[in-house]
């Protein structure tokens, strides 16, 4: 496996140009943090990821976590070292409250960093990200007393955090689980129940393991209305911040999956656990939702990481491999198969798809950020119906084409990358997992479709099509198709809808790649056309020609396919037989 390099320019390009980084940093929650200094910042993390997490990517592939004869996960060589290196430079408190020893940066600051070390490892990745969500549900739903009691360690690091939702008969269906939880005598609640799929439920990697476990109290109401959140530590916590004894939570079995092999998924049993009710009974709905919106961005994320790290593995190896000749081939020689036009096009492929990625997802968070912290209540509610439409499309749309720009990397190292000791197949392996995960992403195109199309008469999307009109006459093609999807979605509910949800969600990521992409290969061309090459140096006048090259291959020969999925959003269910 090739090494990791973190795309600094890349990353900064798209968080001032797309994402509209200079625009937060005019808001008032954020003027005074010093967002002139995120390149110092991505830097940083961009070293640890590339020199210390990266390298350990493959190891952990090959040796997997294990649960050991007395109930413990037993974590990958050089992963509990990692993670202390990561927790010392305050990598999970960019963007948490600094009242809670947070940072305070804007989200997109911090997905932006993530991407970094999700690209380095993606398995080691999860464990920090599912503490995220822990804090930001604590956040939004805890007392006052729960927030002081939990959030610090979390967000520090030194505790990590879980969400417990899937049950063996509960999965989708949420309202089906069938964990109990009972009132105790002092305002406690003890649960009885089991997990599955628990990502990084138990490991050796922190001092304690604090879980946000959905369950039911008894009489609740049927379905999801009678879904209650608690907060059950692994080891329980005195009213000082005290560890004490194990808590009756354990992890009674490893899943052998496809990828992500380092990341423990653990069956948690729940045997008279201790546990805190979260806000009041059959709330839980709501507050499960605070923890999956952020998680369904950062899963999306996660296609764009891996997407990236395919790609620079599939660059280096063409660039080195050399098979077949070309009519400048010394004769007797072979030409790099970077050389040859086909293996050209797979790569300029990955690149347009990985940076359309990025800014989709940089576009998401910097939409939640205005949604959060804009001072104008007409804009934050503008934001967040912006955010809300994004966020399933980046979940479903960049984790399907996280997987196919993986295995075109598969692709263009020819039979080597069916090979494991390549490398390649593992960035695969690894990104097939994010489509499924955090609600499969059929369940994102119907959230899409039966939720979020429907908000406000449809104006959210409305203005997100205005917005992108004008700007190139394949993008206003795949605009117009969207919209006219959208009236028929509209007009025929139920079955037939939602038997176009999925290509209707393809349809919108593609559109709001081109969108991306024609923003991204616009800016760059001015810039180019304002600065002399020679004081930008060679390096950057290439940077900016690369975004004009990527740019026009994705409105030409992406985009264009956006359009052409209009029959199947507009087919109807009797399609489907």
């Amino acid at each position: 496996m090739s090494p990791y390099n973190a795309p600094l320019n890349d990353i900064a390009f798209a968080l001032r140009h797309i994402a509209g980084l200079d625009e937060l940093a005019e808001i008032p929650a954020w003027s005074n943090i010093g967002l002139d200094h995120t390149e110092d910042l991505l830097a940083e993390a961009g070293r640890l990821a590339t020199e210390v997490i990266a390298p350990t990517n493959r190891t952990g592939d090959q040796t997997g976590s294990v649960l050991n004869g007395n109930g413990d996960v037993v974590t990958p060589e050089g992963f509990r070292q990692a993670y202390q290196q990561y927790i010392n430079s305050g990598w999970t408190a960019v963007s948490a409250d600094p009242e809670h020893g947070g940072a305070g940066f804007p989200l997109v600051v911090d997905v932006a960093i993530q991407e970094m070390f999700t690209s380095a490892n993606m398995a080691f990745s999860l464990c920090p990200m599912l503490s995220q969500s822990a804090i930001g549900t604590l956040s939004a739903h805890g007392s006052l007393e729960q927030q002081h009691r939990w959030l610090p360690s979390l967000i520090s690091g030194t505790w990590t955090g879980t969400m417990l939702l899937t049950e063996p008969q509960a999965g989708s269906d949420v309202g089906a689980l069938t964990t109990r939880a009972e009132l105790q005598a002092d305002g406690t609640y003890k649960l009885w129940g089991q997990k599955i799929f628990i990502t990084w439920g138990e490991h050796d990697m922190a001092d304690n393991i604090v879980h946000c476990v959905l369950a039911r109290t008894p009489d609740a109401p049927v379905g999801t209305r009678g879904i209650s959140l608690f907060i059950v530590p692994k080891m329980l916590v005195d009213d000082h911040g005290k560890l004490g004894e194990r808590n009756a939570i354990r992890c009674i079995g490893l899943e052998h999956k496809v990828g992500i092999h380092a990341s423990p998924t653990c069956v948690m049993e729940l045997d008279g656990a201790v546990g805190e009710l979260v806000g009041e009974e059959n709330e839980g709905m709501p507050q499960m939702f605070t923890m999956m919106n952020k998680a369904r961005l950062l899963v999306g994320l996660e296609g764009l990481a891996v997407a990236e790290r395919a790609h620079q593995q599939a660059t280096a190896f063409a660039a080195e491999r050399r098979q077949g000749r070309r009519s400048d081939t010394e004769p007797g020689a072979q030409a790099p198969i970077a050389e040859h036009p086909d293996v050209r096009r797979m790569l300029l492929d990955m690149r347009a798809r990985t940076e359309a990625m990025r800014g989709l997802l940089y576009l998401n968070a910097a939409a939640a950020d205005q949604a959060s912290g804009h001072p104008d209540p007409a804009h934050r509610q503008q934001a967040h119906h912006r955010a809300e439409l994004l966020t399933p499309v980046s979940k479903a749309w960049c984790t399907d084409q996280g997987v196919e720009v993986a295995s075109l990397g598969i692709q263009v190292h020819g039979g080597m990358g069916y090979i494991e000791e390549t490398g390649a197949a593992q960035h695969w392996r690894d990104s097939r997992i994010a489509p499924i995960y955090e609600g499969t992403n059929g369940i994102q195109a119907i959230d899409l479709v039966a939720r979020k199309l429907p908000v406000d008469n449809g104006a959210p999307l409305a203005a997100l099509l205005e917005e992108m009109t004008g700007l190139d006459k394949n993008l206003d093609q795949a605009v117009g198709a969207v919209a006219e999807a959208a009236r028929w979605l509209g007009k025929h509910p139920g079955d037939d809808a939602l038997a176009g949800a999925t290509p209707f969600l393809q349809m919108l990521g593609l559109t709001v790649g081109g969108w991306v992409m024609a923003q991204a290969g616009d800016t760059a061309g001015r810039l180019e056309a304002a600065g002399r090459p020679e004081a930008a140096g060679p390096q950057q006048a290439d940077f900016w020609r690369a975004k004009q090259v990527s740019s026009r291959f994705y409105l030409d020969q992406i985009l264009p396919t956006a359009p052409a999925l209009l029959p199947a959003v507009t087919s109807g269910a009797s399609a489907l037989g």
